[in-house]
């Protein structure tokens, strides 16, 4: 899954690897947690950049059910059964978008020592999406989003069995503006990143917490085991 990301790279450079007709100024951020705002890229005639609520609410909900565990909003999509769930499938039919991210994060479970995933190279990098819109009786809208996941690759498989999709630059038009009818075509496009793409850096315990979000969180540091019950003797 990708429960926590972040998004350093401003909105030039990230339009000079995908094309879109805005630019939106916002600051770095280094903590991006579900229920906040975030930044996609999705399709209009010349492609827009727009802040939705990470977490897709079902269209259909009544205003009512927003409050019910049952219905939270959901923050990843699995790519094998996107085109089924309910939830999605009319999503992935007609409102795909780009997620633009540096990095996203990992823990060692049993260690609890948390991880940077970032691309080898340094750049930033753009994961599959689905946005969606739920309208109120009073007028009122939520644009709302999730992220596409898939099988991890080998290097990041002993973190976490998934990973996000990724969509690279030159798939983005196909990615973003393929007809509804021929949407089933884009499936295989939701693969695992390449190996030895990424690469998994441990940082501070710190970026547990959703209120930390400063760009020391990506300095290196590793958590100090706790003693065995031999080492107090």
């Amino acid at each position: 899954m990708c429960g926590r990301f972040a998004l350093v790279t401003p909105p030039q450079a990230l339009r000079d690897l995908v094309d879109f007709s805005n630019l939106l100024n916002f600051p770095p951020r280094y903590n991006i947690a579900p229920s906040q705002p975030v930044n996609i890229v999705r399709a209009t005639p010349q492609n827009e950049m727009a802040m939705v609520q990470w977490g897709l609410v079902a269209p259909w909900l009544k205003p009512e059910q927003l409050r019910e565990k049952n219905n939270r909003p959901q923050i990843n999509a699995r790519g094998e059964t996107v085109m089924q769930k309910p939830s999605f499938k009319n999503a992935f039919k007609r409102r795909r978008c780009l997620i633009p991210a540096d990095g996203f994060y990992e823990w060692d479970r049993k260690s609890g020592q948390p991880y940077l995933i970032r691309r080898r190279d340094g750049q930033p990098f753009f994961m599959a999406g689905l946005w969606e819109v739920w309208s109120g009786a009073d007028g009122s809208e939520i644009e709302s989003c999730a992220i596409i996941t898939v099988a991890a690759s080998a290097t990041l498989s002993d973190f976490h069995h998934r990973m996000p999709a990724m969509i690279l630059p030159r798939q983005a038009d196909d990615w973003l503006h393929c007809p509804e009818t021929r949407s089933a075509s884009l499936q295989p496009m939701l693969q695992p990143a390449p190996a030895n793409d990424f690469e998994a850096l441990p940082i501070a315990k710190r970026v547990n917490k959703v209120a930390e979000d400063d760009a020391d969180l990506w300095q290196e540091s590793r958590v100090t085991p706790a003693p065995s019950q031999m080492d107090l003797f």
